[in-house]
């Protein structure tokens, strides 16, 4: 017995000194795993459209003027700080942002990130209610807390640099934003209660940032702003668009010009002249116009008719048939009926628009719609936009047929596999088609080069092709 009891002892306390034999090895591998984090290397999260992307460039040169090593969305795990520049836009991309800091802080918990810190539009919109929901991020910044979010890290916010930023996109080309925040009144849209009222950068100034983005080898600007259209109506009282554009394309280096963004009310026309005369300004507008309903249209408070949409398409097109229009629309907004979406599919399918997407409706709060009964169901909203999209898949088939035995100017992007990749200056990058060059021994295409290329074949959205 008194063996047994002894041997029971021998057993306990070896099973003790295991344990804490184990929880020295752990604490050991996480200081050193903390110790293998390189302090004052940051890692940027962005999530969201491209105007967040340009602001995660800003903040990235900033970091980088105040020697700190920064990467963009890396993978090398030992980065000691990390900051995620949010989206709020709709509800997919405010889950999207939350998971995204609650990976985060999964990660600090495990030491293998010292800080989180959080930016951006969602940031900006909810900024309380995440405080109180994660308390484990070091600290939230709103969309103009720049200068705050450098003083935590204790950078200084560098004037000098205003204009300056790292690329995450190729370098070959650039989104240029033009202006911050929107004035426009649309029921449906927070980019107001997160971006403020309309800012324009001033004309010189944007001459200069383009500039330096050419001399750094940058060929392609991508102007984005939330309505291009109201450029320059703060600051100079009239609209400057055609101004602005009149003045970049005389950047040298800079040989494409692209138009994102452009609100169809008010659209001022004298920018088509510019297009048609500039050979560097492309032949491609982004201009969203959500719906064509008069009911729709009234509610969404677009301050356009349905008549007025498709003479503003007709006169675009009218002064110039070459050019490619992007379109977005929306499915499932509220009140919306069977004859709202079918008055909208007859539109799609009589205006052939040379690229289209469409989101589902999102109840945002705060927003004038939010007042409104979310009375389309979310099976009914995808139902909707598939059948939109389906349309344009053949619309899209249809066109680029039409391409087949015809000559481009490519921009080449990348390689993948066995093709180079490359844009005409009717494609913006990664939401319009690519062009596809068969790749051999004795061709060689470097990236942010032209190439001229023969069409030989095309799909829904891809176009295929052989150098000439």
């Amino acid at each position: 017995m008194i063996f047994k009891e002894n041997l029971y002892f021998l057993i306990w306390h070896e099973i003790k000194y295991l344990i804490t034999s184990l929880k020295i090895i752990l604490n050991f591998a996480h200081s050193m795993k903390t110790k293998t984090l390189k302090a004052n290397k940051v890692n940027v999260i962005t999530m969201g459209c491209s105007k967040n992307l340009v602001d995660s460039e800003v903040l990235m040169g900033q970091l980088k003027a105040n020697q700190f090593e920064v990467e963009h969305e890396g993978d090398t795990k030992d980065h000691q700080i990390v900051i995620i520049n949010t989206c709020g836009f709709v509800e997919n991309a405010k889950q999207e942002s939350i998971d995204t800091i609650l990976r985060f802080v999964e990660e600090k918990k495990n030491g293998t990130v010292e800080k989180v810190y959080v930016t951006g539009c969602l940031s900006e919109r909810y900024k309380g209610d995440l405080e109180k929901e994660i308390p484990e991020v070091d600290a939230y910044f709103g969309t103009r807390d720049l200068p705050k979010l450098l003083k935590t890290l204790k950078a200084n916010y560098k004037h000098e640099l205003v204009g300056e930023r790292l690329l995450t996109t190729p370098q070959h080309y650039a989104y240029f934003k033009i202006s911050e925040g929107c004035d426009r009144p649309c029921s449906f849209c927070a980019i107001p209660l997160m971006r403020g009222k309309h800012v324009s950068v001033p004309v010189e100034s944007l001459v200069e940032r383009a500039k330096l983005l050419a001399k750094n080898g940058t060929k392609e600007l991508l102007l984005i702003a939330q309505d291009l259209t109201y450029y320059g109506l703060d600051l100079y009282k009239k609209r400057e668009l055609a101004n602005l554009l009149d003045k970049l394309s005389d950047v040298e280096g800079i040989e494409w010009i692209r138009l994102h963004y452009a609100f169809p009310s008010g659209f001022p026309m004298e920018v088509l002249d510019i297009m048609k005369n500039r050979s560097n300004i492309c032949n491609y507008l982004d201009m969203p116009l959500q719906h064509i309903s008069d009911n729709m249209l009234k509610s969404m408070r677009r301050g356009i008719t349905k008549q007025k949409t498709i003479d503003t398409v007709n006169q675009i097109r009218d002064k110039l048939p070459s050019i490619a229009i992007r379109t977005t629309l929306i499915a499932g907004y509220p009140g919306e009926s069977e004859e709202d979406h079918e008055e909208m599919l007859k539109w799609v399918e009589a205006s052939r628009f040379e690229r289209l997407g469409i989101f589902t409706y999102s109840h945002e709060e705060n927003t004038h719609a939010f007042s409104l009964k979310d009375d389309v169901s979310e099976k009914l909203k995808k139902k909707r936009a598939d059948e939109v999209m389906k349309l344009q898949q053949e619309i899209s088939y249809q066109l680029n047929q039409q391409k087949i035995g015809q000559s481009f100017k490519v921009l080449i992007d990348k390689k993948e596999g066995d093709y180079f990749i490359g844009r005409t200056e009717f494609d913006s990058p990664d939401v319009d088609n690519e062009v596809l060059i068969k790749a051999s021994n004795d061709l060689y295409l470097s990236k942010g080069s032209f190439a001229n290329v023969k069409i030989t074949s095309a799909t829904d959205f891809d176009l295929y092709g052989d150098l000439e």
